[in-house]
């Protein structure tokens, strides 16, 4: 998994009072962008190089499942890595389902501070909360690149991801349990999405 997930100390980011509304802001905008992936896009290449968009969009409706399940109290793996079940074309309908489910589920402003559990142990919903939106940031950026798409972002939503990335994953090294490339410097002033994105080892 190329995802923010996998990255140690993820939960040492202190979280924001309520970033919910950051993580359902993500959401729907994954969601807009992969209603948007046509038929031929579905063979191509991602950033990410573990994925095709086929791939990728099959991992992206399997992770908003996840995080209605978890959030629910449910077990990390009881979803699959991959949703599947969806047939080519039909991942925006069951992003809309997983996403309705999702925002069901965190809804209730307990969720903060309940466990979460995760592979490497428990953390804070507050602290789930930003990994994920992180995750669905930056598969999103993945997809819409692939599909030449050029989605609105809100910096204001990219603002507790970015800081976290820096907490949690050091510039350098890089390998071992940090499955992100070396960092692509980018200017200061840059959009926030451009530091982001350049951070995990992307090229924006």
């Amino acid at each position: 998994m190329t995802n923010p997930t996998n990255a140690p100390n993820a939960s040492a980011a202190p979280p924001l009072a309520d970033p919910r509304n950051g993580l359902l802001k993500a959401v729907g905008l994954a969601g807009d962008v992969l209603a948007a992936v046509r038929p031929e896009h579905y063979d191509g290449t991602t950033p990410c190089p573990d994925y095709s968009v086929r791939q990728l969009s099959n991992h992206l409706v399997s992770v908003v499942r996840r995080v209605a399940v978890i959030g629910a109290g449910g077990q990390f793996f009881s979803v699959p890595h991959f949703a599947e079940d969806v047939a080519d074309g039909a991942w925006a309908e069951a992003w809309a389902a997983g996403a309705e489910k999702l925002r069901s589920v965190w809804s209730d402003p307990a969720i903060l501070g309940r466990e979460i559990g995760l592979p490497w142990g428990p953390v804070p919903g507050a602290v789930a909360a930003i990994i994920y939106t992180n995750e669905f940031v930056l598969h999103t950026w993945d997809l819409a690149r692939a599909t030449g798409q050029n989605p609105e972002w809100d910096e204001a939503v990219l603002a507790a991801p970015l800081a976290a990335m820096h907490r949690a994953v050091p510039r350098e090294p890089r390998g071992g349990q940090v499955p992100f490339g070396p960092v692509v410097d980018v200017p200061e002033d840059a959009p926030a999405i451009d530091r982001l994105v350049g951070w995990y080892g992307r090229k924006p």
